[in-house]
């Protein structure tokens, strides 16, 4: 097996999460060819703007292995975001150099504001795309043709992905990983670097426990990441209530009146889309879900969930099943 090779953009003012998650995870990826050992699936480039090393908005510098007149044919680009990109001479000699090589790369993947390197050559008019949701409005605004979603983690529309704020694009090369090799060595990776292979919440970028910390700057602050640690716990108001030094009925009014759901509503919804990602493991038992996340009987479970995402427990799993044993197959 030949490695794929991938290249990532490099450039002064470059986010160096965007660039260093991506890589750890396209470097972990290993398949085991039985008598040849295990070989690396990918090969990762850094691609400079010039032979001369870039500094990140952090102040770490790296190194590139190519520059862009050096570069040679690529599986998969990679455009990370950073302040520098939006800069009028660095942001037209990339948008520039990549219309020039679209045409021979499989696809080209933004990771956070990495979009405003791509965006203006066009490629994305009229296509799905994400970004960072602090940057969503301005993309709109400079690119109208462009349908964005600020909400998603990551979005693929035809050979283009585009991803949300830095960690996903940790999120994204792990499903990229799963399209080229399937899920098992996408899970490895994930374990290796100690992420999920499918995160909680699904396609939402800003969950519901970060908008609760967010938005909350007393003794809630820390209660919604504490749930999500304990959901098969005694979640009831008077424990939460107890847990917040608060009689029951004033903390249910303040509750509700800091975030607009009751604490009953706001509890579901957490142990709804951690059952979701659960069900999305392989040979994830559906009783095994409902109780592990909190619910007192796999029918109660059932209903919830169908009632919530319109699709039952059972038609989800199968879903997540189908489209790990195509890639599986297509590997």
């Amino acid at each position: 097996m030949n490695p794929k090779r991938i290249g990532f953009l490099g450039f002064d003012g470059i986010t160096a999460l965007d660039l260093v998650g991506p890589t750890e995870a396209f470097a972990a990826a290993v398949v085991d060819e039985n008598k040849c050992g295990p070989r690396h699936c990918y090969e990762v480039l850094t691609i400079g703007l010039s032979n001369k090393p870039f500094v990140s908005e952090s102040g770490v510098i790296f190194h590139p292995h190519k520059t862009l007149q050096t570069t040679p044919a690529l599986d998969t680009l990679i455009i990370p975001g950073g302040s520098g990109l939006r800069k009028p001479e660095i942001n037209a000699k990339v948008s520039s150099w990549v219309k020039s090589r679209v045409a021979h790369i499989r696809r080209v993947a933004t990771v956070c504001t990495g979009i405003y390197g791509l965006a203006p050559t066009g490629l994305l008019d009229g296509r799905n795309v994400t970004t960072h949701w602090r940057f969503a409005r301005d993309v709109a605004h400079r690119f109208p043709k462009l349908r964005l979603e600020p909400n998603a983690l990551f979005l693929k529309d035809g050979s283009f992905y585009t991803s949300a704020g830095i960690t996903a694009g940790i999120d994204l090369s792990l499903a990229l990983i799963e399209e080229d090799f399937g899920p098992t060595v996408a899970l490895t990776v994930a374990r290796e670097l100690v992420v999920y292979l499918k995160r909680s919440g699904g396609q939402e970028q800003y969950s519901e426990p970060l908008q609760f910390q967010v938005k909350s700057t007393d003794r809630f602050a820390d209660l919604a990441a504490w749930m999500l640690g304990h959901l098969d716990q005694d979640l009831s108001i008077e424990a939460l209530s107890e847990r917040t030094r608060l009689c029951p009925r004033h903390f249910s009014r303040r509750f509700k009146y800091a975030f607009g759901s009751s604490p009953a509503a706001f509890i579901e919804a957490l142990r709804l889309s951690e059952a979701r990602r659960r069900l999305a493991i392989l040979n994830s038992n559906i009783e095994n879900v409902a109780s592990s996340v909190g619910f007192r009987s796999a029918d109660a479970f059932r209903r919830a969930f169908e009632r919530r995402f319109d699709v039952t427990p059972s038609s989800y799993r199968s879903r997540f099943a189908s489209h790990s044993k195509m890639s599986s197959n297509s590997a």
